[in-house]
């Protein structure tokens, strides 16, 4: 829907672009500009940008840009009314109602409702008479009530439609049941309960909704586990179990488990710090949300082929984001829960402490792989090694691990950092190389970042840029300019020109995120590209300046074309002359 402008507007002032980011991004202040972690992808050095004057975001790494509503669409995966909507409910704004209400965001708040609701039903169904197995098996697992009441545990029943049945007389459809992933239908049209026989685990987000829910069956069935399904307000690549209770945690880094009851375990023993990873292998969104909270991450995956291939697989996603990676490996047990209950939280605090970095956990690993007393295997085990020393970032860790690997395969220090210096000249020329692909000429580096916005003319395109930001800062200015839109050679900033135009006219505010509505989320994120850079302060030579290029570039092409057009009818009347006309 068209939302009414004096409505977006009030919405922009009442929910300032540096708060709103705030909420999401830990921001430091540079100058007129707050920096931090990009949210939209994986970095190390903040190039995240957000501009409090311009009301403006913009990322220099992956070119994310634009205003608040830009903002709240992509990171909440929200179009763009339902964006307006989550903004106006964050400021207390009453939302013009219009026919098409019933958007997703609606169907959301509806389906967290519903999960709330079923949340309720299976920890009423824990403590009746249906629930005595599942209390038993909370008993042999050691949890206490109050973990229990933590964690909102519950029970689905062993019956084929409680769940359903009872919440259609709370008012939820079928329809409603199925979107939530609470229920199926049958190949009969039939509704039955997804979850049967089960303890259950509700699925919190950071924002203490329910989303889902995970179950652990109560017999020899399978799945052992089984998880909600991908929603509406489900996703399991972006979401950690138990997130919303330790981001908020004070211990100053974040215990990475496999499963629910690890996870659970570790809080019930005061490590309130502890994650796990919904169903699926962790993935780059579960690190990118990670680096939010903390910037030490612990491993503590089993012990077993499984467990390790899934370390080694995590390191580099979460290296990638920044996080310092240490590995647990536990003796004497399969997992965290297991240690807790043999040992208790002192030796398990103890071995937090001592727990092997990245490097030597990846080092040991390889060592592991191969039979050190064979000379083809240690010359394997040395080649690989080599190659993984040559990536730690220094030349102190590099020597210190070369001279571990050299002391396992009996080798002398210095040969071996011959060869950890040699793949890390390939490994820099590799890089090298890409670095040169990546870098681009000037022309290319103002180029748009997306393909739907062309510079065929970087001179005229150049100073349409400075001619618009300078029209943002300085809205005065604009009665000034008397050049008409098609004089423009890139057909956003002609768009841009004609809209600033009219809100003068008609006395509508004039802004970077009034524009909003009327372009495409890659158009503000150019235009926001294009503020960010724009540093200079605005002065009448260079306004002058850039309404002359742009009249310069509009005369020549418009020349250029003449002259064609004269070419071609000349072509044209030589072939008729040659053909007797």
């Amino acid at each position: 829907m068209a939302f009414p402008q004096p409505f977006l507007d009030a919405l922009t002032e009442r929910n300032p672009i540096d708060e709103v980011v705030g909420q999401y991004v830990s921001l430091t202040r540079r100058g007129s500009n707050l920096f931090g972690l990009c949210p939209f992808h994986s970095e190390k050095t903040a190039s995240f940008s957000v501009s409090p004057d311009k009301g403006i975001y913009y990322c220099f790494g992956c070119h994310a840009g634009g205003g608040v509503i830009n903002f709240i669409m992509q990171i909440e995966g929200l179009d763009y009314p339902d964006a307006v909507r989550f903004l106006a409910k964050r400021a207390g704004l009453e939302v013009p109602e219009d026919e098409n209400y019933r958007s997703q965001y609606q169907k959301q708040e509806r389906l967290w409702a519903l999960c709330k609701d079923a949340a309720r039903f299976f920890r009423q169904q824990l403590f009746s008479p249906a629930g005595t197995e599942a209390q038993a098996y909370i008993q042999k697992r050691a949890l206490s009530m109050e973990t229990v009441k933590r964690f909102g545990l519950g029970f689905s029943p062993n019956a084929w439609a409680e769940l359903t049945d009872a919440m259609k007389e709370k008012g939820y459809k079928l329809d409603e049941l199925v979107d939530a992933g609470l229920s199926l239908r049958g190949k009969n049209g039939g509704v039955y309960d997804r979850f049967r026989n089960r303890l259950m685990f509700p699925i919190i987000d950071i924002r203490n909704n329910i989303i889902g829910f995970g179950g652990r069956v109560m017999d020899d069935s399978t799945p052992k586990y089984l998880n909600s399904p991908e929603t509406i307000i489900f996703n399991k690549r972006k979401n950690l179990f138990a997130l919303n209770i330790a981001r908020k945690s004070k211990q100053g880094r974040i215990i990475l488990t496999e499963g629910y009851m690890d996870a659970i375990a570790l809080h019930q023993y005061g490590f309130d710090c502890a994650v796990a990873s919904l169903g699926t292998s962790l993935t780059e969104e579960h690190a990118n949300i990670l680096a939010k909270y903390t910037n030490q991450v612990i491993l503590t995956y089993d012990g077993d082929e499984a467990g390790q291939n899934a370390t080694r697989r995590a390191i580099p996603m979460l290296e990638k984001t920044g996080i310092q990676v240490r590995v647990l490996r536990m003796q004497g047990a399969k997992d965290p829960d297991e240690f807790l209950k043999k040992y208790g939280a002192q030796r398990f605090e103890v071995l937090l402490d001592a727990c092997q970095n990245q490097a030597e956990y990846r080092l040991d690993s390889l060592k592991r792989k191969y039979d050190l007393t064979l000379d083809d295997q240690r010359v394997e085990f040395l080649n690989q090694a080599a190659a993984l020393i040559a990536t730690f970032p220094n030349a102190v860790q590099r020597e210190v691990y070369g001279r571990r690997a050299a002391e396992a395969a009996g080798i002398t220090p210095e040969a071996m950092q011959l060869e950890i210096k040699k793949a890390y000249r390939k490994a820099r020329a590799i890089e090298q190389k890409k670095q040169e692909a990546q870098e681009l000429d000037i022309a290319r580096q103002r180029a748009p970042k997306t393909r739907a916005i062309r510079y065929d003319n970087l001179r005229s395109a150049t100073a349409e840029e400075g001619l618009i930001c300078t029209l943002l800062r300085e809205p005065e200015l604009i009665a000034n300019v008397k050049l008409p839109a098609e004089a423009f050679s890139v057909d956003l900033f002609g768009r841009v020109l004609a809209d600033l135009r009219q809100r003068v006219q008609s006395g509508r505010p004039v802004s970077l995120a009034a524009l909003g509505p009327d372009l495409t989320p890659e158009e503000m994120a150019h235009l926001s590209y294009v503020m960010s850079r724009d540093i200079a302060p605005v002065s009448d030579e260079a306004f002058a300046d850039y309404l002359r290029v742009i009249q310069e570039e509009y005369e020549g092409r418009s020349l250029t074309r003449s002259e064609e057009n004269l070419r071609l009818l000349a072509e044209q009347m030589k072939s008729t002359k040659q053909y007797g006309g």
